[in-house]
C-alpha cells in the first residue's frame, strides 16, 4: 500500500534522528567554549550558503509542475532573503565587517551542503526534494535555537545579533503543511518519492560536515 506524505516524512525523520548527536559545534557554543571567530566564520559561510540556496529554491520552483511545490519553494526562497538581512548584525557581533565576510576563505566542509542542494535543484524531482529538505528542518531549527541561547548566556549577544538563529529556530507550521501538500500531490501524480530517504541521509551528512568543520576553527 502506498504510504501518505506524512508517513514518508515521519519515516525519514526517524532514520535521520540518530545523526543529530554527531554535531560537535553546537555544544561548544551552548557551553561557551567556541571561539567568537568561529561564530563569525559561520556567518561568513552562511552568507555564501544563503545566496546559493536562494537560487536553488527558485530553480526548484521553476521546475515544479504542481502548484503546491512551486508555493513551497517560492516560500523558501523568500525566507532566504529575510535570513540574509539578519546575518550582518551576527557578523558584526563577532567582529566581522563586510570586508571580513568578503575576504573569508570558504571551507569545503561548510560549502558541501549548498553544493548538494544545487544538485537537488537540477536532478531531484521537486516533490522528492520537498521531503528531503523538510525532513532536515526540525534538526536545523533545534541547532539554531540552542546556539541562540548559548550566545545570549555566554557571549552577551543581544536580540539583534541572535536574530539569524531566532529566525530559523521559530517553528512555522505552514511550511510543513505546504511541504506535505506538495509531497502528497507528487504521490497522487505517481512520482517515485523513494529517493527522498537517500537524499535526506546525504543532506544530513553534509549539514553535519558544515557544523563539524566550524568546530575546527
Amino acid at each position: 500500500m502506498t504510504r501518505s506524505a506524512s508517513e514518508l516524512l515521519d519515516s525519514i525523520r526517524r532514520e535521520l534522528a540518530p545523526g543529530e548527536a554527531e554535531n560537535r559545534f553546537v555544544p561548544l557554543v551552548v557551553e561557551g567554549r567556541a571561539d567568537r571567530a568561529a561564530v563569525g566564520a559561520l556567518a561568513a559561510e552562511q552568507h555564501r550558503i544563503i545566496a546559493a540556496d536562494w537560487r536553488s529554491f527558485l530553480t526548484l520552483a521553476a521546475r515544479s509542475t504542481e502548484p503546491a511545490s512551486r508555493e513551497f519553494f517560492s516560500g523558501l526562497a523568500g525566507g532566504e532573503a529575510l535570513a540574509l538581512a539578519k546575518l550582518k548584525p551576527l557578523a558584526a557581533a563577532c567582529g566581522f565587517d563586510e570586508d571580513a565576510i568578503r575576504d573569508h576563505k570558504p571551507q569545503a566542509g561548510c560549502q558541501a551542503y549548498p553544493a548538494y542542494v544545487s544538485w537537488l535543484a537540477l536532478n531531484s524531482d521537486p516533490a522528492c526534494a520537498v521531503l528531503t529538505l523538510v525532513a532536515n528542518f526540525a534538526a536545523w531549527g533545534g541547532y539554531c535555537g540552542a546556539i541562540a541561547q548559548g550566545l545570549r548566556e555566554h557571549y552577551g549577544f543581544d536580540d539583534e545579533a541572535c536574530g539569524f538563529f531566532d529566525f530559523f529556530a521559530t517553528p512555522v507550521p505552514e511550511v510543513e503543511e505546504q511541504a506535505l501538500a506538495a509531497a502528497q500531490a507528487g504521490i497522487d501524480a505517481g512520482v517515485d518519492l523513494s529517493p527522498a530517504m537517500e537524499q535526506g541521509t546525504l543532506l544530513q551528512a553534509y549539514e553535519l560536515m558544515f557544523w563539524n568543520t566550524l568546530a575546527k576553527v
